[in-house]
C-alpha cells in the first residue's frame, strides 16, 4: 500500500481500480483538509509554521475520474453505446487518455485490452 491505499499488483481487475480510486479520493480529501486548509488558516491567523511538503494526487484522480475524459466517464459513455466491447472500451481510453502524464500504456498492452495508471 503506498500513502494513497493505492495496492499496487501485477494485473488489477476493474475492481481493484475502483478501490484504488476511493482511496486516491479519500487520501484527496486528507490531505485537503489537514494540510491545504489549515496551513491557508494559520498563513490567515499569522501563525509561525513550517510549510510541510506532501504529495498532492489530483493527477491521477482527473485521470480517473474527470467529467468527459477520465476513465469512468468513457467507459459510462461506452456501455450506453450498442456495439461496445472490452476492445471498444479500450481504444476509446487510449484515444483520450494516452497524453495523459499518469496514463500507461502500449501498443502490446493496447492489443491485450490493457492500461496502467501510474500513481
Amino acid at each position: 500500500l503506498d500513502i494513497f491505499g493505492f495496492e499496487s499488483f501485477e494485473t488489477n481487475s476493474f475492481e481493484q481500480l475502483c478501490i484504488n480510486y476511493c482511496n486516491e479520493a479519500l487520501q484527496q480529501q486528507f490531505n485537503r483538509f489537514v494540510f491545504k486548509l489549515e496551513q491557508q488558516e494559520y498563513e490567515r491567523e499569522g501563525i509561525e509554521w513550517s510549510f510541510i511538503e506532501f504529495p498532492d494526487n489530483q493527477e491521477v484522480l482527473d485521470l480517473i475520474e474527470k467529467k468527459h475524459t477520465g476513465i469512468i466517464c468513457i467507459l459510462d459513455e461506452q456501455c450506453r453505446l450498442t456495439k461496445c466491447t472490452d476492445q471498444t472500451f479500450v481504444n476509446k481510453t487510449y484515444e483520450t487518455c494516452e497524453d495523459h502524464p499518469r496514463f500507461i500504456g502500449s501498443d502490446r498492452e493496447k492489443a491485450h485490452g490493457c492500461f496502467s495508471v501510474h500513481h
